[in-house]
């Protein structure tokens, strides 16, 4: 598969990802948000997603972008706003 070389497509990509781990993990989101731990809980997870993502966009592109960490906060973490939490 080519590597992605637009940064449209690596936003898109970025947000793809953090949608999946987002569907997949629910429950650890919400524990981790309301017990201010959400990073360790899914480290795992983040981690195999930022390979992914790393793994199917240009290095260039990569290294000049932040789009994996904004679609974290975006999809996993501001999406969440409404989860009782004392950091918010």
């Amino acid at each position: 598969m080519a590597l992605i070389v637009k940064p449209e497509m690596a936003w898109r990509r970025a947000r793809a990802i953090a949608s999946d781990v987002s569907l997949y993990n629910e429950k650890k989101i919400i524990e981790g948000i309301k017990n201010d731990d959400l990073f360790e809980r899914l480290r795992d997870e983040l981690h195999e997603g930022r390979d992914l993502y790393r793994d199917s966009v240009d290095p260039d592109l990569y290294e000049r972008t932040n789009y994996f960490d904004r679609a974290v906060i975006d999809i996993i973490v501001r999406s969440k706003g409404h989860v009782e939490s004392k950091i918010w």
